[in-house]
């Protein structure tokens, strides 16, 4: 990625990196995201739904930020240390090259609530290099002052429940809130910053560069030993495997939780009011996750999920909209209230700030799909079920029996108005065939005359009610001919043959409404109010879906441009976030779980296909 030091403007769009010029780093608790300038402008510390430390992609003047940068005019480029998720941003000066190595350390005791530690290794590694540093940070999201104390290359900053420490070994200096440091590197020399949260029985340590170096390598090392285990050895390997290494930056090992994105309020629509906060545990999201990873042979984050299952979301704790919610938090609460933090302006302006999320109370019969058919692969590709997980299992299926029918608010969450949904209806009908086969193949208990009648009735259900005679496709909801995306999964999901004449008249009409250059809108907002203002771009899931469709389809060569040109969309590192732009930017939270795991699903399928 091609880029300029010190190239945010005082005022108006320029003061905001978009959002696809960002790196990710991460510990398994939170992580940060760091410019193509070499700005971290988003961290929350210390786990992903914590309050926000820096917040300079949701307000550049309120949010905080950590900038990083050459003090002469630079080009930059950031690349990930191979296989890994360490970040190097590089700066290209008329006098030499630096560069800075951003990473956290993984502890990886679950449960360990000690040093939660970000490092920037600052190297000259051509000629000599000028940089200079500020550190300003926002704590609670940009509410709550704070005083700094500096000693040296030692400052301290203090703020109600939350205190970080920021050592360097260059010295520091104060300037208001925040602190400065001005620095030149010959080549072979290094400096280096560590910000880490004290308190309690952590105190403000040092980071001398040997240290830093010592913990460079085990970071290194953590991400190859874990990427060592993947089994997939396709065409697209680099991209499948930054996708992999991403999912595994969004789970919180003290848990086993898997969040849909690290970020709250990324526009879907610059100056729109889709904004939405993502740093929670969705049922469906998550458990797609743990479908892709095992797909590619990663089966302790599958077995780390399953136990959060387990212990959190269990049939036993009843909602208000039925025996599960549609998401937790990382710590499998369920009270996730949502406001609005009026004092941020949004990215470049894209006001309401939301903290929290309202769509934890809605209806999605679809996350029971989700949900049980991710067990079902679980006990098939990595370890049987156990006899109290196989009896949540029976207790949701029996409760999908008889709720499946109920209108619902479905997989996009629209908030205007629930309907029959013909995906809730489909991941319904998997739920259930998932349960049989579990229960079948293992000789376990079930009342299977009943599931196996209700799975029947709910098929006959979705091929007549769910197909339009007028539109020759399956469509969104009963009663309607508007055409949705989510149907691309009924022949992912097996429920009907890919070449099934029905399906291929789907695909067609598909083709002809929703997609555009091979990306694909989820819905028209116009035809199927959602309940919001304004419009969104196309849904990235929905594109790679289409890819693994044309593929099951046996249109190889319609399915392999799409894919490579679904591939061009990604940012400079491979990432992406929820939704492209008319224009081709990213849009919404970034990254997005959704994306990188379908983008696996449909790289694995497709490879397999092509021989």
């Amino acid at each position: 990625m091609n880029g300029t030091a010190g190239e945010r403007g005082a005022s108006g769009k320029g003061r905001y990196v978009p959002i696809a010029d960002h790196g990710l780093i991460g510990d398994l608790r939170t992580v940060a995201l760091v410019g193509t300038d070499g700005t971290i402008d988003w961290y929350c510390c210390p786990a992903f739904d914590a309050p926000s430390v820096f917040a300079a992609v949701l307000d550049a003047e309120r949010g905080g930020c950590f900038e990083m940068a050459a003090a002469v005019p630079a080009r930059t480029k950031q690349f990930y240390f191979p296989d890994t998720n360490v970040l190097i941003t590089r700066f290209f000066t008329e006098d030499g090259v630096g560069e800075v190595q951003d990473f956290m350390p993984v502890v990886e005791e679950t449960g360990s609530e000690g040093r939660h530690r970000l490092i920037r290794r600052v190297l000259c590694v051509r000629g000599s290099v000028p940089f200079r540093t500020r550190v300003a940070p926002r704590f609670h999201y940009g509410t709550r002052p704070h005083t700094v104390r500096i000693t040296g290359d030692l400052a301290v900053f203090d703020s109600e429940g939350m205190s970080l420490a920021l050592t360097a070994t260059v010295p520091l200096e104060g300037a208001g809130p925040d602190v400065r440091a001005d620095f030149k590197l010959t080549e072979g020399e290094t400096a280096v910053f560590a910000l880490d949260r004290v308190g309690g029985d952590v105190p403000p340590g040092r980071c001398p560069c040997g240290e830093a170096e010592e913990q460079f390598g085990a970071t290194v090392r953590y991400w190859r030993h874990w990427l060592s285990s993947s089994r997939y050895r396709g065409r697209w390997r680099e991209m499948v495997h930054r996708s992999a290494l991403t999912l595994k930056l969004l789970t919180y090992a003290p848990t086993g939780a898997i969040v849909a994105a690290p970020t709250t309020s990324l526009p879907e629509e610059i100056g729109g009011e889709r904004n939405w906060d993502y740093r929670y545990v969705w049922v469906r999201d998550a458990a797609f996750c743990v479908y892709a990873l095992l797909r590619l042979g990663f089966t302790e984050e599958a077995e780390a999920f399953m136990g959060f299952v387990s212990r959190h979301i269990s049939p036993g704790r009843k909602t208000p909209s039925g025996p599960l919610q549609i998401m937790y938090g990382i710590d499998g609460r369920t009270d996730l209230p949502e406001s609005e933090l009026g004092h941020l302006e949004g990215h470049q302006g894209s006001a309401p700030v939301r903290i929290g999320n309202a769509a934890a109370d809605q209806l999605q019969l679809d996350i029971y799909g989700a949900l049980i058919d991710s067990v079902y692969l679980y006990d098939k590709w990595a370890e049987p079920v156990s006899s109290e997980q196989w009896d949540h299992v029976c207790a949701l299926v029996d409760w999908v029996c008889a709720h499946w029918d109920q209108p619902d608010e479905g997989i996009w969450e629209t908030r205007g108005g629930r309907k029959n949904f013909l995906y809730s209806r489909l991941m319904c009908w998997v739920a259930i065939e998932r349960a049989i086969r579990m229960a079948n193949r293992r000789g376990l208990p079930a009342d299977l005359p009943r599931w196996q009648a209700i799975r029947d009735t709910v098929y006959r259900w979705i091929m007549s009610r769910g197909w339009s005679e007028a539109r020759r496709a399956f469509v969104q909801h009963e009663g309607g001919d508007v055409l949705d995306a989510a149907v691309l999964m009924m022949p992912l999901a097996k429920f009907i043959a890919p070449t099934d004449p029905k399906w291929l008249s789907t695909l067609d009409s598909l083709t002809e409404d929703l997609v555009s250059d091979s990306l694909v809108y989820r819905y028209d907002p116009q035809t199927s109010p959602d309940g919001l203002h304004g419009d969104e771009g196309t849904f990235s899931i929905c594109s790679f879906w289409y890819v693994e469709a044309l593929t099951r389809a046996g249109r190889l060569d319609e399915a392999s441009l799409a894919f490579e040109k679904m591939l061009t969309y990604a940012n400079h590192l491979g990432l992406y976030a929820e939704e492209i732009s008319r224009s081709g930017e990213q849009q919404g939270n970034f990254p997005q779980a959704f994306t990188h795991l379908s983008l696996i699903s449909a790289a694995f399928t497709l490879d397999r296909a092509l021989g």
